[in-house]
């Protein structure tokens, strides 16, 4: 009787970053959504955030949501793509060394790995080519990345199928109805994805390096293939990226530590363990008078606390159930049932210390810092220079608050960290606050309300002191969230820097307690920061971060000498001692070496000033001088050259 009605289709709302609202019919996906607005942005976007969750840019959307769509230019945006090219290299190895089998595969910071199982067999760098062109040829093909849902038990079968282990064991804890497979060409691989709309997107790769590592990190289990790669949209960002490679391997602090005696490893001291050489010494030991002077004048009390603790004191704390495992083996001493372990944090410690005498709201922010040594046992394949150590000294301080103090201490903390950045040259950083993640809070201790509270006074406290900040789930320690600073170096690569973090637990766990104003027990609230992090890896930062020319109130020898022959040694340290009058700090080149050679060498070890002596300036009671990097300055007395040096330290000082 009616005949055949069209029915309207169901709208949706997108809402865009700009705040403009656009109508798209439900199950439209963000690719499509991209094409409507300009398809020079449809050809760059390699997926999408809808309503905060990255997806795959061809997904369709089903209810109103908001949408910012992610081009290379995106961290997600590049995420997508290495984890996308992780499954292409994947399919190319596949075809190449046919019967391998497959554990992970994740982005990382710069480009993706793969863990693989080669079934006995090897890949060097020299089979990087014809890997790199199995990719290259692959991509061409445009094939569309595939998102199935799939049940546990097929996912079960199709890996038993395969006699792929490695995905039977990472399927063990996949919860059935939460499972999905992609497929690219003739390759199925257990993922959750994102990825990109297809492999054409993938212009140019670059295999970097291969590394051994065991399955899930633990070295029970097998070793594994590591391949380490990077690939791009444009040809031309490989090659920019690989220039910036070149550069960052000229500024790598292992090499230039070495060139300047700062540190050094020892076998028999032990993989992980540096062992600081004078110069480094002086380099660290600055640093440490700068921040003490600061904390100093900000109310800081010094504290010491011992290398080891009682495994009781860990217990208490959390860090036992939660590290203990990963901790150095236990030290047994000859009473029975009794353990120390090498002290892994600081803040037990300080809690301690809290406790020693009763307090009250008026004690009220106590702030304890020491630089503190602790012990973390790192696996050997993931020990790096100095970033990554077994041994590591904080600039650890914790204080103890009242609950209204909270927001202005923190505040304070932010002050102290932009004031080691200013003085240092680190300039570009972002904050970034790391929240707990809500879907997963077995890993956090602590109740629902505290968390509440120390999250809001991080983002409070930032938001005041207009940081730039991103917010990042599950990134908080396991007693409280955290405020870290991402700061990037003279060669835009990121380092997490500084950390503050607010713990409503840990005070809870010690039953801390101080007499408030109505005469009754309080908990106090705790704050951790650690401008620096570790003096290790910050130095290891700076060291690149400057290529080893560091600040000159910093480095370790201001002035090198050199006398244009043996006939000017005592002249020339003469001159030293003169100036360590005015606390110059310096070196004599008495070596039986042509005076060019001197200069050679003292430009190669970056250090400031070089003073060239001889007869004239011996006569005359002067200096000639010449600057790391613009050549001779001239002659000078040494009063006037001491006024210089002094003059840009002040200067300098004066700044932050």
């Amino acid at each position: 009787m009616y005949g055949c009605l069209n029915k309207k289709p169901t709208m949706i709302k997108i809402t865009l970053p700009d705040g403009s609202i656009r109508e798209y019919e439900k199950g439209t996906s963000s690719l499509q959504i991209a094409q409507s607005i300009s398809e020079g942005l449809a050809r760059n976007v390699l997926a999408a955030k809808v309503n905060g969750e990255v997806w795959d840019a061809t997904r369709p959307i089903d209810t109103d949501a908001n949408l910012v769509l992610l081009t290379i230019n995106d961290v997600e945006g590049k995420s997508t793509l290495w984890h996308s090219s992780a499954h292409l290299m994947a399919e190319a190895i596949e075809a190449i060394y046919p019967g391998t089998k497959f554990g992970i595969g994740p982005p990382i910071e710069n480009g993706f790995y793969y863990d693989i199982d080669l079934g006995g067999k090897t890949i060097s760098s020299e089979d990087f080519k014809k890997i790199e062109d199995k990719i290259l040829e692959l991509a061409q093909q445009k094939n569309s990345y595939i998102r199935k849902d799939v049940s546990k038990a097929d996912a079960i079968s199709y890996f038993k199928e395969k006699q792929d282990e490695y995905k039977l064991d990472l399927l063990e804890n996949l919860t059935d109805g939460t499972i999905t497979f992609y497929e690219i060409g003739n390759f199925t691989d257990l993922c959750r994805g994102p990825h990109i709309p297809n492999t054409s997107f993938i212009k140019a790769v670059k295999l970097m390096s291969v590394a051994g590592a065991y399955w899930r990190g633990d070295e029970k289990n097998k070793m594994l293939t590591r391949l380490y790669a990077i690939t791009f949209t444009k040809q031309k960002d490989l090659t920019d990226y690989l220039i910036l490679l070149e550069e960052a391997k000229k500024r790598d602090h292992r090499k230039l530590g070495k060139e300047l005696e700062l540190f050094a490893f020892s076998e028999k001291v032990g993989m992980g363990l540096p062992l600081w050489l004078p110069k480094g010494a002086m380099l660290r030991e600055r640093l440490v008078q700068f921040l003490q002077k600061a904390q100093l004048k900000a109310g800081y009390l010094p504290v010491v606390t011992p290398h080891i603790g009682n495994k009781n004191l860990y217990i208490t704390s959390g860090h036992y159930e939660k590290y203990g495992a990963d901790s150095f083996q236990p030290i047994r001493t000859p009473h029975e049932g009794e353990e120390f372990f090498l002290k892994p944090m600081n803040c037990p410690h300080h809690c301690e210390i809290y406790k020693t005498s009763p307090r009250s709201y008026k004690d009220l922010p106590l702030r304890f810092a020491e630089f503190g040594t602790v012990y973390r046992y790192e696996q050997a394949g993931e020990l790096h220079g100095l970033t990554r150590v077994r041994g590591f000294t904080q600039d650890d301080a914790h204080l103890f608050c009242r609950p209204d103090q909270v927001k202005e201490e923190f505040c304070k903390v932010i002050d102290l960290v932009l004031y080691v950045f200013k003085a240092l040259d680190f300039h570009d950083f972002t904050a970034q606050i790391s929240l707990r993640d809500p879907e997963n809070k077995t890993k956090y201790i602590g109740t629902d309300e505290n968390w509440h509270l120390a999250e809001q006074a991080i983002i409070e406290s930032a938001a005041e002191k207009g940081l730039i900040t991103v917010v990042e789930l599950g990134e908080a320690a396991f007693y409280g969230p955290k405020l870290d600073f991402m700061v990037k170096d003279a060669i835009g690569r990121k380092w997490q820097l500084g950390t503050i973090q607010v713990d409503y637990n840990l005070p809870e766990r010690f039953e801390l307690e101080y007499t408030g104003a109505d005469n009754q027990k309080h908990r106090p609230v705790m704050i951790h920061r650690a401008p620096f992090g570790s003096l290790e890896r910050f130095i290891a930062v700076l060291i690149e971060h400057c290529a080893g020319k560091f600040p000159l109130w910093l480095t370790p020898e201001q002035i090198a000498i050199l006398p244009i022959s043996e006939k000017y040694n005592d002249y020339a340290k003469k001159v030293l001692e003169l100036l360590k009058n005015y606390d110059i700090r310096g070196l004599v080149d008495d070596r039986n070496e042509k005076i060019g050679k001197k200069i050679r060498d003292t430009e190669l070890k970056k250090v400031p000033y070089m003073l060239i002596v001889g007869e004239k300036e011996e006569a005359e009671n002067q200096v000639s001088v010449r600057k790391q990097g613009d050549g001779d300055l001239g002659i000078f007395s040494i009063e006037d050259f001491a006024k210089i040096i002094n003059t840009e330290i002040q200067n300098r000082v004066s700044t932050f």
